[in-house]
């Protein structure tokens, strides 16, 4: 088998940050676009790469950080926050020192891609330099480190913002905190660091400028401005999903499904949907939901966690963790709550609440109900306004309905009960027993008369 060629990488996650303008009680990488935290957007590209070593560092919410990173890394405390440097330093101390390259990364910018990481890693190995750095020029540069350049052009320093002159602020290169290093070089670097800036911390930037006082090189690799955006606080953290939104939706639509309003289309990373669905304006679809092919889905809808057959109709409904089979039809209106299994054919309709119910092959329910704990069978028809009575305060009981039923309208189920093959059930009725196959159950009072009782009601009022 062929040596990796990443195999003698390392890379150091920076993640330890608390994220003070985020003003949560989240670590801020624990932030979520699109469905997921702002680490595991990073970590994957990094897996991607296939690096024989990945290190996390971690501080403010490091257990809650390191699930959500995942298995698989080193995750390394940083119990003082003393700046890039000293994060990288604390890493460089618990991983093996067997790999030869080192690559350092922000855990806060989700858009970054696997192409511009592996641009980054060639131009480092194609020179033979001691670093290669990701860099962007941006309109508004404000809050980040600039590029300093040499009169050649080639990279002298970096400068953080705090320390910058108002000239070297003009500057429109900024650094990104991501770079490739020859690990020999940056041990060296690392031991030549001292905190004597405006913050006191011990800055990473400051190794490229020890690299290049001693003649060695430093090769500056240009990203987008929008592939680099780090996350500061919650203006960004908009910004970053609504990039990451766009990414989505313009993938998707490549691969055949139509979006008829992508900027009103909310699709979360990893849900999958099949070629010729429509997906209508204001739709939201998210966690682990897969839609088949042929589907139209909204407007106005919501689906989580839940797969969506072929051919299925969704309209102005909440669908979530739920399974609807081929050709079924949910909405105007429906919520369909966990647990709740539509058959093919199906229908769940207007002003319709399902629970843990499932609905058999051509069955319906088709308006204004109430389906909770229910196992429905097929070719069964519930009319308007019926009800399970699934719970009485403490527990909760189910109905069976058998196949080819008829539920009259306004129905009430007192559970547990079993309604029969080809039953029927009176409009208005409490079934409170067992209803045998073919049987008709009827529960009504006597229907009363009164006589003149509008004129007798006026003529007490006066």
């Amino acid at each position: 088998m062929p040596p990796q060629p990443n195999a003698n990488l390392s890379i150091i996650v920076l993640a330890a940050g608390e994220g003070k303008r985020m003003n949560s009680r989240l670590p801020k990488v624990l932030h979520e676009i699109c469905g997921r935290p702002l680490i595991a957007c990073v970590l994957d590209p990094i897996q991607a790469l296939a690096p024989g070593e990945v290190a996390v560092v971690v501080g403010a919410g490091s257990a809650d950080v390191s699930e959500a990173a995942g298995t698989g890394k080193r995750f390394v405390e940083q119990a003082e926050q003393k700046g890039t440097g000293h994060a990288v330093m604390v890493a460089m101390e618990k991983m093996d020192p067997a790999f030869i390259e080192v690559m350092v990364l922000p855990g806060d910018t989700p858009l970054i891609n696997l192409e511009t990481l592996e641009r980054l890693i060639a131009a480092r190995r194609n020179t033979k330099a001691a670093a290669s750095m990701l860099t962007a020029e941006l309109d508004d540069p404000t809050g980040y480190g600039r590029v300093v350049r040499d009169l050649t052009g080639e990279v002298s320093e970096i400068i953080e913002e705090a320390d910058a002159t108002v000239a070297q602020r003009e500057i429109s290169e900024v650094n990104t905190c991501m770079y490739v290093f020859d690990r020999d070089s940056l041990e060296g670097g690392l031991a030549a660091l001292t905190a004597e800036n405006a913050q006191g911390e011990y800055y990473l930037t400051d190794v490229v400028k020890d690299f290049t006082s001693r003649g060695l090189t430093v090769i500056a690799v240009q990203a987008s401005g929008e592939e680099i955006l780090g996350i500061n606080d919650r203006v960004q953290l908009a910004q970053a999903a609504s990039i990451m939104r766009g990414r989505i939706n313009t993938e998707l639509m490549r691969s055949g499904v139509t979006i008829l309003d992508p900027d009103q289309t909310y699709i979360d990373q990893g849900v999958r949907i099949g070629r010729d669905t429509i997906i209508m304006p204001m739709v939201h679809i998210t966690g682990e939901t897969t839609i088949d092919k042929g589907c139209t889905i909204g407007p106005c809808t919501t689906v989580n966690d839940s797969t969506i057959a072929e051919d299925c109709d969704v309209q102005y409904s909440v669908i979530d963790g739920c399974e609807i089979e081929a050709g079924a039809n949910v909405g105007p209106f429906s919520r369909l709550r966990p647990g709740c299994r539509l058959g093919p054919d199906s229908k769940a309709g207007t002003f319709v609440e399902m629970k843990k119910t499932t609905v058999g092959r051509g069955s319906k329910v088709p308006h204004l109900s109430y389906m909770g704990d229910a196992q429905i069978g097929e070719d069964t028809n519930v009319g308007a306004g019926s009800i399970t009575c699934n719970y009485d305060g403490e527990n909760k009981f189910p109905t069976r309905i058998g196949d080819r039923s008829f539920i009259g309208s306004d129905t009430m189920m007192v559970a547990p009960v079993e309604i029969g093959d080809d039953a029927v059930t009176g409009a208005g009725s409490v079934i409170y027993e067992d209803v045998p196959d073919g049987s008709l159950a009827i529960e009504r009072t006597e229907q009363r008369i009164v006589q003149g009782y509008k004129k007798k009601k006026k003529s007490k009022g006066k």
